[in-house]
């Protein structure tokens, strides 16, 4: 009888040591949110900006990383001799420095307003004003750019693409000049969408 209570206790020993083996040696699964809520690339469990613009480059948390960044676009608007009167037909080169400073709502523009070198200095010079202050007003009326992005400044004649006196050379210095500044978006490094950090909660 002895023996074969030594056998049924080993026996239930055997069993609670394999029950305590498999429990122990389990690894614990850690579970991570794998969806990409923005479709940038970044998988919620690492991401820490939810409302990346689509098809912009992040960096590996899913932001944008900024860098200083400018660009000088000498618009083709032409305008009349004394006249600061914005011809429709150019309103779609006015629209394209509006779409810019809507995908880059950190940016501003100086709105600079050019003459021919006809009439007096002064006179010109605030006919520049009146160009520059012009597109400046369509860009805030029209394609909703908040004022205070804008400034506008005019240089009369001081400052002609055509130096010459002839009506050619005029016509081309009868012009407006837009420069935008801001912040524009690179990435620091791109990630695999399935890395973690494991050390992170």
């Amino acid at each position: 009888m002895k023996p074969l209570l030594i056998i049924l206790s080993l026996a239930m020993l055997a069993g609670c040591s394999i029950r305590d083996t498999v429990s122990m040696d389990t690894p614990t699964q850690q579970v991570h949110d794998l969806n990409d809520i923005d479709k940038d690339g970044v998988i919620v469990a690492r991401e820490r900006c939810f409302e990346t613009v689509l098809g912009a480059t992040i960096d590996n948390y899913g932001c944008g990383k900024t860098k200083p960044n400018s660009a000088r676009q000498e618009l083709e608007i032409y305008f009349e001799n004394d006249s600061f009167y914005i011809d429709p037909i150019y309103y779609d080169q006015v629209e394209l420095v509006a779409k810019f400073m809507h995908e880059f709502p950190e940016s501003s523009a100086v709105i600079e307003g050019h003459c021919s070198k006809t009439g007096s200095s002064e006179h010109n010079l605030a006919l520049s004003q009146n160009r520059a202050d012009a597109i400046s007003n369509l860009l805030s009326e029209r394609f909703d750019i908040d004022s205070s992005r804008l400034t506008a400044i005019g240089y009369s004649f001081d400052r002609p693409l055509d130096s010459s006196h002839t009506e050619e050379a005029h016509r081309v210095n009868r012009r407006v000049i837009a420069e935008i500044t801001g912040d524009d978006i690179t990435s620091d490094m791109k990630w695999n969408i399935y890395s973690v950090d494991e050390t992170e909660n």
